[in-house]
């Protein structure tokens, strides 16, 4: 029989003993069930101490018939200090993830080795794994983050739109590509097109697609849609119905370094893919926008604008030709999606995981927000709008713009940290940041929140139309359309020929400023004025 644990019930939590000691931390019932395990051990460490928590995550209170003593985790640091070689062994239910975050958290800044041992029957109930990563809660609302309620989609309208249909998402290994395509199998379209540049991309998405809706003929297409020529050739063999246009270069620092690129993949990438659709005989074409096509300070923002115009032009060209059996061109314009690569949550997530801080660019600064799959829907939701004379700019409603400082306390104490935030934030700022610890107070570590300023060709404030008088509704809620038209003296070809020159300059200001002469509201980056949030409609009062 091994021997019983040693229990130190008659020493003090800073005697130091000899052989190995941990501290215990878990609720009363994991905590039993813990001893009983490590009384198995040959070798079991000494019970140093326990923190226990209370079913409902709230630190228990230590009652006369504790064998050890009860600490809180604002009490590790010093036990740990007065015992060299201390463990913690956390020991927590599922339903305590953001109590585990800390508990651990709180291990590794007392400089304890930490272990983990989740609940006996937790682990009989858990299927097999490749990882088992807990580093971060998977189980985040990233609904409840950003404060917003997603709006539904009409299925019976879609269902008209895209069943029995050849469907073609370009860019479908993205993460809005991707989401598109797996709401459109929902809805047995003829034929599910897959295009995509990236050979990993377009192996995962159409894995997916093959796991999920085994039912549902697609195919997948290994395609730059800036190669024209092959692109008219993909679109003319499969002749799609509906195309959403995903494809393109969104991170704007990039594009300011890198303008040609963010001309031929967002503008003439475009047109590659539109005027196929057109020779083709699509009957709808979606160009999937960005509110950083308003007023842009930004490459990437001024070419999502041109590539806006040249669908505009187009639109009006084949309407003028062919009247209403010619494609039907529609844009959608929205802002961040969280969730998606290489926007802020997996890149918190990763920063999160090294230890922080969350980095933050700039106090002052708001975003839109709404998740991957409400996006998806609404921007699928559009192309069953009745098609207009005008191809409609179609604008999402994104609620309230949130403050990313706001949305950064809130990630950071979803995980079980409280935000310490620099010296330079505004009162309110700090104020907020003490409100968040005071719900978490579980002697919770705090995760630091660091300011590393504006980028080039980013605003402080994003809009999603130029004039709220230029916003009229449609028949669906969460869309609605700008009215603004194209300028009476637009030359569709001139636009196409002078940019086309540009886009093989290697001199990147002669780049930009041939960008400039067609989207002329570009303002200069750092301008006083784009860092003034403008009156537009924000708020579903629009």
């Amino acid at each position: 029989m091994p021997e019983p644990l040693n229990q130190p019930e008659h020493r003090s939590v800073h005697e130091t003993l000899n052989g190995p000691h941990a501290v215990l931390i878990g609720t009363a019932a994991t905590l039993s069930l813990l001893l009983d395990q490590l009384r198995l051990l040959p070798d079991a460490p000494s019970v140093r101490a326990m923190v226990r928590f209370e079913d409902d995550g709230a630190p228990a209170i230590r009652d006369s018939a504790d064998m050890e003593p009860t600490l809180r985790l604002s009490d590790l640091a010093g036990l740990a200090a007065s015992t060299p070689g201390l463990v913690g062994i956390v020991s927590l239910p599922r339903a305590l993830a953001r109590v585990e975050q800390a508990a651990r958290s709180a291990v590794r800044e007392a400089g304890m080795a930490e272990r983990v041992v989740p609940p006996l029957q937790e682990l009989l109930e858990r299927a097999p794994s490749v990882t088992s990563k807990v580093e971060l809660r998977s189980e985040i609302d990233v609904t409840e983050l950003i404060g917003r309620t997603p709006y539904g989609i009409d299925r019976r309208a879609v269902a008209g739109l895209l069943e029995g249909k050849r469907v073609l998402i370009t860019g479908a290994g993205g993460s809005i590509g991707s989401e598109i395509a797996r709401i459109c199998a929902t809805f047995k379209p003829g034929r599910l097109l897959l295009m995509e540049r990236s050979e990993n991309a377009l192996f995962e998405i159409d894995r997916q697609i093959a796991r999920k809706f085994p039912g549902v003929s697609r195919a997948a297409l290994l395609h730059d849609v800036t190669d024209e020529s092959a692109t008219m050739r993909l679109l003319l063999e499969h002749k799609p119905d509906v195309i959403f246009h995903a494809a393109a270069h969104k991170h704007v620092p990039l594009m300011e370094d890198h303008p040609a690129h963010a001309l031929t993949n967002n503008l003439f990438g475009t047109k590659s893919v539109a005027d196929a659709a057109l020779a083709a005989g699509a009957s709808q074409f979606i160009l999937i926008s960005s509110d950083k096509a308003v007023n842009p300070t930004s490459v990437m923002g001024a070419t999502k604008r041109l590539a806006e115009m040249y669908i505009q032009g187009l639109h009006k060209a084949g309407r003028r030709m062919s009247g209403e059996r010619s494609t039907s061109f529609g844009m959608v314009r929205f802002g961040n999606v969280l969730g998606s690569a290489c926007s802020v949550l997996p890149i918190w997530g990763a920063q999160l995981r090294e230890g922080g801080p969350i980095t933050v660019t700039d106090p002052r600064m708001t975003r839109y927000f709404m998740t991957i799959h409400e996006a998806a829907m609404l921007v699928i939701q559009s192309a069953a709008i009745p098609a207009a004379e005008d191809a409609a700019v179609h604008v999402l409603d994104m609620g309230e713009p949130v403050k990313i400082l706001e949305l950064a306390m809130r990630f950071v104490a979803a995980h079980g940290y409280v935000p310490r935030l620099p010296a330079s934030v505004s009162h309110d700022d700090e104020k907020r940041a003490v409100d968040v610890a005071m719900q978490h107070d579980l002697g919770v570590p705090s995760m630091e929140i660091a300011f590393t300023g504006k980028r080039p060709g980013e605003k402080l404030h994003e809009e999603l139309c130029y004039a709220a008088e230029q916003l009229r509704e449609t028949p669906f809620p969460g869309i609605n359309a700008w009215a603004g038209e194209l300028r009476a003296d637009f030359n569709l070809a001139a636009m196409v020929a002078e940019l086309g020159v540009a886009r093989t300059l290697t001199d990147r200001e002669g780049v930009v400023r041939a960008i400039r002469k067609h989207v002329p509201e570009m303002r200069p980056e750092g301008s006083s004025v784009a860092e003034v949030k403008t009156e537009t409609v924000m708020g579903r009062a629009a």
